[in-house]
């Protein structure tokens, strides 16, 4: 509160007759009053300074270290004024919102050293009326005159103290006393109070909105640079600054990194180049090549303009190697199963569910081997699942799908161009595990291949030779006796060597037959749950019909077989009737000519192309076909 100037000889009538008489004149301030009988309620001595509560050595290092950001500013501005301060007999003090002093930067205030005055507390409580606690209370700017404080010995000067607010909360309390008040008047006190007290909000209220930006940009998954015309860097975030650190381990937050043009190679053939020329990229796939390693991201680059010319530009990148992590989790490259999703209390399958188990916890490759449709594409994803690995993608790929020149650029990805790339199927699973189905279709040489680039951990794609590294756990799955296979030269010797060294065999389904009824409502359980329908119970007799079956497709045929069972009857118990078994009449092929008859399997199967497929034993690409020609949509 800015007051007027006042007569020091009446303040001093005012002070004498309240603490002789106990009378408040009507003259002295409200809040001085106020002030004055909370003091004399609580019996702090006036006449000289009382021992202050203060913080010890340890505390006192812990509260400047956290208030460290006012500290420094209000340090600078008394550096660059302090001759002021000195002419003029000013002190300066900054407390926090408890009244604990955290720094003394000018002359002695209370005729004490900044030593004496360092983590005291000058609380009401503690000294009595003081500019100090009434600013405190009042959540203002107050000019407390000399003969108006508490304690008689501080009566000298006049003391002038602001409450520094930083979202409508008092943060500090700054304090100038003057002693000479002749040489300085109150007014000009009042302005240097003033002016710093709006400049220390305004720097703390842009340094905490600065604080929660960097808090964001920090925990976005992308490298963010400001970059000067010279290539040097004025900010990163955490992304960007380990980044550079990679390039430049001497390189620290605060700004001592390489300078980009000098550590980037490639430097004037990427985005940042044209970004100084005043051309925008966005979104465009770049690699930075530097002397310790070579970077691939996403990047875009926006030039800052001043007065019609760049300045500076910033820069976005996506590294592309989070990116896939990104993608493949969202495009559902995860483990779908786990171990415990694998039904079996047959001896030969416990003892597999627990090699496989063990095996999980390992960092080798491994093999699944057992005949067509015995499971073991969920072994593999129970055993992604249960490894170190199941934060990373699960990426699988069948090598009989596809001819041999297709499926290298599958795995190790391709150049389209000079300037454009893009990854394989092993980029993709970096950090993760590579499922490889039917392993003993692929060719010799691109085994290999594989085989090299799996004990190397580096990479390169077809077409290029940009060396990548990468880190992938290869589970080959193989349906024939892949050693047998290797002995007789049909497959790399080098890549089952490196796949083989744990081998888990997968029993047929004709070796397990008590497992079957488990299996069956197993499948029942999962179809009800995937379909948000009830669960039907399968009758002792339905189970023996199952348990009497060949199944020479082992449990992808029983699947398919269950799954007709359980979409075709309306009741909620499949009885043998229900059941339909390898080599009996099945739909029939009325569908391929009935529109109806169609709609009616459809239906039945709740619209699921792989439920139908297995149905009617054929391939989704058919099925898709004949839902154009009847004309219905896939919802």
């Amino acid at each position: 509160m800015i007051r007027e100037l006042r007569s020091k000889e009446k303040l001093e009538q005012y002070y004498r007759k309240f603490m002789q008489e106990g009378i408040l004149d009507p003259n002295v301030h409200p809040w001085v009053a106020e002030s004055w009988q909370r003091s004399r309620d609580w019996n702090v001595p006036h006449e000289t300074m009382p021992v202050l509560s203060r913080l010890d050595k340890t505390e006192i290092e812990k509260h400047r270290e956290k208030h460290y950001p006012a500290m420094e500013f209000l340090g600078g501005l008394h550096r660059e004024i302090g001759e002021f301060f000195n002419i003029y007999n000013l002190s300066l003090l900054l407390l926090d919102n408890e009244s604990y002093v955290l720094e003394s930067y000018a002359l002695p205030f209370f005729q004490r050293t900044p030593g004496e005055l360092l983590g005291a507390r000058l609380a009401e409580k503690d000294i009595g009326t003081s500019s100090i606690g009434i600013a405190l209370e009042h959540k203002t700017p107050f000019l407390l005159f000399g003969p108006e404080m508490w304690i008689k010995e501080c009566q000298t000067g006049d003391a002038c103290s602001a409450p520094i607010l930083v979202d409508g909360q008092v943060q500090y309390i700054v304090t100038l006393v003057s002693v000479e008040q002749e040489k300085l008047p109150h007014t000009a006190l009042l302005s240097l109070l003033l002016s710093m007290k709006y400049a220390m909000e305004n720097y703390l209220s842009m340094a905490s909105r600065l604080d929660a930006r960097h808090a964001i940009l920090d925990a976005v998954p992308l490298a963010v640079y400001h970059i000067m015309p010279g290539g040097e860097v004025a900010y990163t975030n955490e992304l960007g600054h380990s980044r550079l650190t990679g390039i430049n381990p001497q390189g620290d937050k605060a700004g001592s990194f390489p300078n980009l043009g000098d550590v980037v190679l490639n430097y004037r053939h990427t985005p940042l180049f044209k970004g100084f020329l005043g051309i925008p990229s966005y979104n465009k796939e770049v690699t930075w090549i530097t002397p310790r390693k070579t970077y691939e991201d996403i990047t875009t680059v926006v030039p800052l303009l001043r007065s019609g010319q760049v300045n500076s530009v910033v820069a976005v990148s996506l590294p592309i190697e989070d990116l896939r992590m990104l993608v493949a989790h969202a495009a559902g490259y995860k483990a779908r199963y786990s171990l415990t999703s694998i039904v079996g209390q047959v001896p030969a399958v416990e003892a597999m569910k627990e090699k496989a188990a063990r095996a999980a916890r390992s960092s080798h490759h491994l093999l699944l081997q057992g005949e067509s449709g015995t499971g073991k594409q969920r072994l593999a994803h129970g055993i992604h699942q249960a490894s170190p690995r199941a934060a990373g993608p699960l990426i699988g790929i069948r090598c009989g799908d596809m001819p041999p020149e297709l499926l290298e650029s599958e795995l190790f990805g391709t150049a389209d161009s000079l300037e454009e790339s893009r990854p394989g199927k092993l980029e993709l699973a970096n950090g993760g595990t590579l499922f490889l189905d039917e392993v003993e279709k692929l060719p010799a040489a691109l085994a290999d291949r594989l085989s090299k680039a799996l004990r190397q951990g580096q990479l390169y794609r077809t077409g290029e030779e940009v060396i990548r590294a990468f880190d992938v756990r290869v589970i080959a799955a193989c349906d024939n006796d892949l050693k047998r296979l290797t002995e007789k030269n049909l497959f790399s010797a080098e890549l089952f060597e490196l796949i083989a060294r744990t081998v888990i065999r997968i029993p047929p389904l004709r070796m397990r037959r008590d497992d079957i009824p488990l299996l069956a409502e197993h499948i029942i359980a999962e179809l009800a749950e995937q379909n948000h329908l009830t669960v039907k119970n399968l009758t002792p007799e339905a189970a023996e019909v199952l348990k009497a079956g060949d199944w020479p497709g082992n449990i992808k045929q029983l699947q398919g077989v269950v799954e007709q069972a359980f979409f075709r009857t309306q009741k909620t118990v499949i009885t043998p009737e229900d059941i339909t078994l390898p080599g009996e009449s099945g739909p029939g092929k009325a569908w391929k000519e009935d529109r109806e008859a169609f709609i009616e399997l459809w239906k039945a199967t709740g619209g699921n192309i792989s439920r139908l497929a297995n149905m009617l034993d054929v391939s989704r690409v058919t099925l898709y076909r004949y839902l154009k020609k009847y004309g219905i949509e896939k919802e």
